[in-house]
């Protein structure tokens, strides 16, 4: 059984671990209320976008000029997945379900006899991943440090996920990230970003079944407007991984200061009666001693 020092010491150490998670619990609240207000900001935005893309892929399908990043390049060979990740852990299972989804998907799709790459968002996913899936990854992108996530960074992200599918080194790229429903749910998201996935119909149903004529031609407007559908998918997808991020850690750190409280109890209880006991031990030592006089 414990001494009564090794008890003092553990409830010391034990109260002293419940004062950091209480703190990192308001830390991640404090900074959730803004991450949440810029997530559902973005969403509006870019599914409209998403679906005129689709609506346009559809009408463009066949044309042999359409851009890679609206039609792919015509093969599936090659897959290029982005899985985003925090860069800090201590968030419960947040960071391990993207890289569970992840790994699940490069499975399936070498089962099929496609070549995969990774691109990983994050130093949690690229460290999981490594254990498995060291050789599909091709790079890795931190953002730890950055007191807030600029759309700059998205851009630069896009560039780098364009620049492969123009390079003819991907044929479609698929977005793996965190979607923040509340402070306890963050859905695991697959989208798919290249080809743009091909609907429609609820546009054009919007529309009325109208036909437009561009100006300038429809050949500038999607080299402007690819990119940026790109970035913004991108953008949406950083800031929805960032609010389930502050989400999930508050409700790890709540359980932790909890878990923390109720093992002070125990600890504090088999204190007490590891005291009570020593005493009555010394009350019969004295009294026998007494006794023997």
């Amino acid at each position: 059984m414990p001494s009564l020092k090794d008890l003092r010491v553990r409830i010391n150490s034990v109260k002293s671990t419940q004062k950091i998670t209480s703190a990192m619990k308001m830390v991640a609240a404090s900074k959730l209320r803004r991450a949440q207000a810029q997530a559902e900001a973005s969403r509006p935005y870019a599914e409209r976008m998403e679906r005129m893309l689709g609506a346009l892929a559809a009408s463009v399908a066949g044309s042999p000029s359409a851009p890679r990043l609206l039609v792919g390049t015509g093969s599936d060979r090659v897959h290029l997945l982005v899985p985003v990740t925090a860069d800090r852990g201590l968030a419960g299972a947040f960071n391990a379900n993207i890289g569970r989804a992840t790994r699940t998907l490069a499975r399936k799709l070498e089962a099929e006899g496609k070549t995969v790459k990774i691109l990983a968002v994050g130093r949690k996913g690229r460290d999981y991943l490594r254990r498995e899936l060291a050789s599909r990854i091709i790079g890795d992108v931190s953002y730890a440090g950055k007191k807030r996530l600029e759309f700059a960074d998205a851009e630069a992200l896009a560039s780098r996920v364009t620049a492969m599918v123009e390079a003819g080194e991907a044929d479609v790229v698929t977005l793996v990230y965190n979607r923040f429903r509340s402070v306890i749910s963050q859905i695991v998201t697959e989208q798919q970003l290249v080809p743009a996935p091909v609907g429609g119909g609820e546009t054009d149903a919007a529309l009325g079944g109208a036909s437009f004529d561009f100006e300038p031609d429809e050949e500038t407007i999607l080299a402007r407007l690819l990119p940026q559908n790109l970035s913004v998918q991108l953008f949406r997808a950083l800031l929805e991984s960032a609010a389930g991020e502050h989400g999930a850690r508050m409700t790890a750190m709540d359980n932790a200061t909890r878990n923390a409280g109720d093992m002070i109890k125990r600890l504090t209880l088999n204190y007490n009666r590891a005291r009570q006991a020593n005493i009555t031990k010394e009350l019969i030592e004295i009294i026998s001693g007494a006794e023997a006089v």
